[in-house]
């Protein structure tokens, strides 16, 4: 129990921290300084001020100053991060598997804002994302292991306390990285050749690099798929829904945050992504 509410309180203070990430990262601003302030009045809020979800209720969703609206992503992002780490802790408690499970679940839920947002992939995000991938891998061991349709995440040996780095495993993961990340520019000067424009933009492949970094080829697969399903849903739903409004007008012309959807895809996959190839392998003879 005291564990579970540690969880809590750990990715509330956490998801407080990744608001100013979202915020700041795609202007390019430092994360440190100046404290956090209003974006409309530039007053720095105080401490009491900015306890996670508990202020924004408590001011009723907006600035003491100033009395404009204050995001509810804010609080949802925290509730969000909140959700994740309790969850990474009931699934693989309170060990190193965990500890990797919340630290990619809270980067994936930064990116997923931050492009849902901007449409903008800070590499701030992704590309120490890449690398702690890769650090992940090296540490566990999982490249001596024959390829098998499960996650780096969720692979019970290589969680034992021994420290020794497998440069072999480390460097499969960077291949698994580079791989990815080339069948999205393969996709994307495809798309250029056809289209004479733009179709996906170099984040995506530096997220989907990072994400094959952490869980690996098949689960990236599996992560990509998905998210090419939902962001083609999405993408159906824009084009469709404005059409039976009748002040709007429809446009086959719509951007797509596909790394919000890649995000969500690779969080699903770090919990039940094995569970599903396992039910997908199962039907091959």
């Amino acid at each position: 129990m005291l564990l579970s509410i540690f969880a809590v309180l750990a990715g509330l203070a956490f998801g407080s921290f990744l608001n100013v990430c979202i915020s700041r990262l795609p202007r390019h601003e430092s994360i440190v300084r100046p404290r956090s302030r209003c974006p409309f009045c530039l007053t720095s809020i105080r401490n009491s001020d900015n306890i996670p979800i508990l202020s924004f209720l408590l001011l009723k969703g907006r600035c003491r100053a100033c009395g404009s609206r204050i995001s509810p992503r804010y609080p949802l992002i925290e509730a969000a991060t909140a959700a994740l780490f309790l969850l990474c802790f009931l699934e693989f408690g309170l060990t190193l598997r965990g500890i990797a499970a919340a630290v990619l679940c809270w980067m994936l839920l930064g990116l997923a804002a931050t492009d849902a947002e901007t449409l903008l992939l800070p590499q701030a995000l992704t590309l120490p994302g890449l690398a702690l991938g890769v650090i992940h891998s090296g540490l566990q061991g999982i490249g001596d292991t024959p390829p098998s349709p499960v996650s780096n995440l969720d692979h019970s040996s290589a969680w034992d306390l021994s420290f020794a780095v497998s440069w072999k495993s480390a460097g499969q993961s960077l291949l698994w990285a580079a791989c990815a990340a080339a069948l999205i520019l393969l996709i994307r000067g495809v798309y250029w050749l056809v289209r004479r424009r733009e179709g996906i933009g170099l984040g995506d492949a530096t997220l989907l690099a990072m994400v094959a970094a952490w869980l690996g080829p098949w689960q990236t697969g599996l992560v990509l798929f998905l998210a090419v399903l939902a962001a083609a849903v999405y993408g159906l739903a824009l084009i469709v829904l404005p059409r039976i409004r009748e002040d709007a007008h429809p446009s086959l012309a719509v951007r797509i945050p596909l790394g919000a959807f890649l995000s969500g895809a690779a969080i699903f996959a770090i919990f039940r992504g094995d569970d599903l190839l396992k039910w997908y392998f199962s039907f091959w003879p």
